[in-house]
């Protein structure tokens, strides 16, 4: 099913059809935070795509993201284009062995889990990691929160953090704030993170912009790699 399909009928903030727009007047909105623009350094930015999972992608699921289907033509877009100048590339996919053993406050917060090597678990069948691709499995919002990011990033000398994903307010959120604690440089982008409404979306996206990162959207960073090829 496609991300316009599984909107047709449903009033969602944002679909396939109406990202560009919304995305225009998002940056109109956050323009008077947005003021620390950077262009990132390619060779050494890496693209990490936040748990682009059948949990929050499935219409059916408790946890549906309607922003993260949206999303997915942009995120397919980044994909192929790191994928093409052999950039890193960088999965997040957030698990739960139990709600016992590793849920925490989070299997007591949220109605239902992620569990591990389950449907739900996987990513999206239209972003498939190659094998040789990174997944980071996590247990909390925050990617860099006892997982191994941080340790593959300075194997692969990354700089520049441009951040993908769902949910925006949630965990692309939580990890552009820890990136930049660390000294990343965040490229936050508006339309190729998604949430479940409109408000959310962009609270954070003018939070990010006061004092995380650059809220830029995907053409800009496309255009970059053009520019770095040329």
């Amino acid at each position: 099913m496609s991300p316009e399909e599984s909107t047709e009928g449903e009033e969602y903030y944002v679909t396939p059809s109406n990202l560009k727009a919304r995305t225009a007047e998002w940056k109109k909105e956050i323009a008077v935070y947005n003021v620390h623009r950077m262009k990132p350094s390619l060779k050494k930015s890496c693209l990490l795509v936040v748990d682009m999972q059948n949990f929050f992608l499935d219409p059916q699921s408790p946890t549906f993201t309607p922003g993260g289907l949206a999303i997915l033509p942009n995120v397919g877009k980044l994909i192929k284009s790191f994928r093409k100048k052999k950039l890193p590339l960088i999965y997040t996919a957030h698990v739960h062995k139990s709600k016992e053993l590793d849920g925490g406050i989070l299997a007591w917060w949220w109605e239902g889990m992620i569990l591990e090597n389950t449907k739900d678990a996987e990513i999206h069948p239209d972003l498939v990691p190659l094998p040789e691709e990174k997944i980071v499995y996590k247990h909390r919002y925050n990617a860099f929160y006892n997982t191994d990011l941080e340790i593959v990033l300075r194997c692969l000398k990354v700089e520049d953090l441009v951040i993908a994903g769902v949910m925006t307010n949630l965990c692309c959120e939580s990890t552009a704030r820890e990136a930049y604690f660390r000294d990343y440089r965040v490229f936050f982008l508006m339309d190729a993170t998604g949430t479940v409404d409109e408000e959310l979306h962009l609270a954070t996206l003018k939070n990010l912009a006061f004092g995380f990162a650059y809220v830029t959207d995907t053409e800009e960073i496309l255009r970059g790699l053009v520019r770095e090829k040329e």
